[in-house]
């Protein structure tokens, strides 16, 4: 394996000097002060993912209610009900497009709050609606929020947040959106949907409040000459007792480098494009690996295959090992290191895949398919796998592969593709490059998600996870290939590495 990113010493790294190591008594001092600061601003940005996750699930609940609601305005049929649920993602999409604009314009900071706006009355529109327009125009308000903050949020938690520890919080937006979910599942149980969309207003509300009391990105406010508020919001971050002053320099020495906007011209520079690509690429390839339409149609992939336990049971377990492998996940990224665990991550994946295709074509079929979401067309017809029974462990494998899936995903290409993202983009085409990656990510995943079900009725279920495991495959050799380990490395330094030219992560 190759020496880390930046291993390497030499004058293309002496704009960077090594900071003198603190005296011990001096770092857990320090150390303790800035670590409460940043994780106050993070938890308070993070909560926008939160609402996103929130959000992203709540047709799951909703959907079965509407399709039994007496009021003929809302009572949905198939194919309206198919659009209540996808049209999130292209709300999703426009969002991730309008930060490519508001993310340099507002802040990364008043970029999130704005994202309140769109929420809010999405919420509103649906808890008060009368009619599928109401619903429709309010799921896609929440999706347009969501996809503001899948690309606001990580930029400012990678830009507040110092290396030691950027890692674990990068690993945030993905926990919090994860346990956004698992809310709304829970509060299902509970409350009839309109009061769901009343309380997904609460976590919004909250989020503003903390906001307003948290510092912007200082490598923003730099960008916008604003130095002595830049100088502040560092010092509020780092504490009162740590010296900012390095790391302030390094910073705006980076900033008045690339102060002026980015023209074409520049953009072919292989130091501005390379970042790009990769961020790009990585967006695209997280979302090959089928996570949003197996999510999406987590319960009806169950109901179609032969399993052990109840359908809604697996689905609930696979939402709970979710959730633990996102944990881990925070709690290792740095001490792996990205490219580690994005290795780990594809092969689990490919495995899980490549074993739910396998079991789907050649194991037994289910004693009593799902009609609800047209899965029943699915291939296991012709084929002459033996029938299953409610003892039979064999049964178990459905729910043992998606649980691998779910935990190869939640702890690589999950989290660390928002957190590279946050990190190795140039800071001139930051905020422009985030947005244009959540809205690929997005477009993606709605192609994926309306396209599987014609995929699944054409060739068989098996033939989407076949897929997906072949995708896994081109994961595993994007990441040895084009991947750079980022673990450890402040920003400055990881675009002071894309500067020089230099390939050695690239073989």
């Amino acid at each position: 394996m190759q020496e880390p990113l930046l291993g390497a010493e030499g004058r293309d790294y002496d704009t960077f000097p090594e900071k003198p190591p603190p005296s011990p008594g001096e770092r857990t001092r320090v150390g303790v002060l800035q670590n409460k600061r940043v994780f106050l601003a993070t938890f308070a940005a993070v909560l926008g993912n939160f609402s996103f996750g929130y959000a992203l699930v709540y047709t799951s609940p909703v959907i079965p209610a509407l399709e039994h609601s007496s009021d003929p305005n809302l009572n949905l049929t198939k194919t309206q009900a198919s659009w209540f649920g996808s049209v999130f993602t292209l709300g999703a999409a426009a969002g991730g497009l309008s930060a490519m604009v508001l993310n340099d314009l507002l802040g990364r900071k008043l970029s999130i709050m704005f994202s309140a706006v769109p929420s809010a009355a999405g919420y509103a529109l649906m808890a008060g609606a009368h009619g599928l327009w109401m619903l429709l125009l309010g799921r896609m308000l929440t999706g347009f929020a969501g996809g503001l903050t899948a690309a606001c949020i990580p930029v400012y938690v990678s830009e507040i947040a110092p290396p030691s520890v950027r890692g674990a919080l990068g690993a945030t937006p993905q926990l919090m959106a994860v346990f956004g979910s698992l809310s709304l599942y829970a509060l299902g149980l509970l409350l009839p949907w309109r009061w769901l969309a009343v309380a997904g207003e609460g976590p919004v509300l909250v989020m503003v409040l903390l906001l307003s009391c948290m510092p912007n990105s200082p490598r923003f406010l730099l960008s916008k000459g604003r130095d002595a508020e830049a100088l502040q919001a560092l010092a509020w971050l780092r504490g009162p007792d740590a010296d900012t002053r390095w790391e302030f320099e390094q910073i705006q020495d980076t900033v008045r480098r690339q102060s002026s906007h980015l023209s074409w011209a520049e953009a072919r520079d292989p130091h501005m494009y390379r970042p790009i690509v990769i961020a790009l690429l990585m967006r695209f390839l997280q979302q090959l690996t089928g996570i949003t339409p197996i999510l999406v149609y987590l319960q009806s992939i169950f109901d179609s295959t032969a399993v052990l336990l109840p359908p809604k049971v697996d689905a609930a377990i696979v939402g709970a090992v979710r959730l633990l492998s996102v944990l881990i996940a925070a709690l290792t990224m740095d001490l792996a290191g990205r490219k580690a665990l994005l290795f780990v991550s594809a092969a689990g994946m490919f495995a899980a895949n490549l074993t739910l295709g396998l079991y789907v074509h050649f194991g037994p079929k289910s004693l009593a398919p799902n009609s609800t979401m047209g899965l029943e067309r699915e291939a296991l017809a012709g084929t002459e796998q033996p029938l299953a029974t409610p003892t039979s462990y064999l049964t178990l494998v459905p729910l043992l592969a998606t649980m691998l899936f779910i935990m190869g995903y939640a702890m690589g290409w999950g989290p660390i593709t928002w957190l590279l993202m946050s990190e190795i983009l140039p800071l001139r085409a930051r905020g422009v490059a985030s947005g244009l990656c959540v809205l690929v990510s997005w477009l993606t995943a709605f192609a994926l998600t309306k396209s599987f079900l014609l995929v699944t009725n054409a060739f068989g279920l098996q033939a989407p996870f076949f897929f997906f495991a072949a995708v896994c495959l081109v994961n595993l050799a994007f990441t040895g290939c084009c991947v750079p380990e980022t673990k450890g490395r402040s920003l400055e330094q990881i675009e002071s590495f894309f500067r020089t030219g230099r390939r050695s992560f690239l073989h």
